[in-house]
């Protein structure tokens, strides 16, 4: 792997560029768990820019220490682009996971040969969660996991076995309804999660 053509970016480039694609957003938000926090961080509008996700990719590949990587996995949805371009940066193929019945797994003929370096890459982390889903299905199929990479970590405690890369570590805190103060004041509240949108 020859991660020295590519550019490295520094946090604060990152972040400047993340809001100026709005996906940093400001205001009073219910998270997917039902907590109320000030800041959302919708990871999506990044990968409306190709040039963008294509450069964060890069410098993600850039970050990495120097090893052999045969392979790229990320759990979908929103780790499938972010995933397909930090592959396409070290030239190895991509595949990715999808929920069966609400477990994770490789569908459409994925498959993780025995022996493979696997680069598990997700757009953002919070509890890792599905990232350890991923990491999981790689070493049932006698893969090894090479390393984590991700556009944002969100903070708190994460267990893994391979180190986590993180472009941008983003501690976005969050309070109960009952203890939040934008709440009290009347200021309205935004859901903008996915998971919360209505299944009409």
């Amino acid at each position: 792997m020859h991660n020295d053509r590519y550019a490295k970016l520094s946090e604060g480039d990152v972040l400047d560029s993340l809001k100026q694609a709005g996906a940093i957003l400001s205001g009073h938000f219910v998270l997917t768990s039902g907590r109320h926090s000030d800041t959302y961080v919708q990871c999506a509008r990044v990968l409306e820019d190709s040039l963008l996700t294509t450069r964060l990719a890069e410098a993600s590949v850039a970050a990495l220490p120097e090893q052999r990587i045969d392979l790229v996995a990320s759990p979908a949805v929103g780790g499938i682009i972010i995933g397909f371009a930090v592959a396409q940066a070290l030239g190895v193929k991509f595949i990715f996971t999808e929920r069966e019945q609400g477990t994770m797994t490789f569908r459409r003929s994925f498959h993780v040969p025995a022996g493979s370096r696997v680069l598990v890459v997700e757009d953002v982390v919070t509890t890792g969660g599905s990232v350890r889903e991923v990491t999981d299905l790689i070493e049932a199929a006698g893969g090894e996991v090479a390393g984590i990479v991700s556009i944002i970590d969100r903070g708190g405690e994460k267990k893994f076995d391979a180190e986590l890369q993180s472009l941008l570590k983003l501690e976005v805190e969050s309070w109960e309804p009952a203890s939040c103060a934008q709440c009290a004041t009347g200021v309205g509240l935004d859901s903008p999660g996915s998971r919360r949108l209505s299944s009409k």
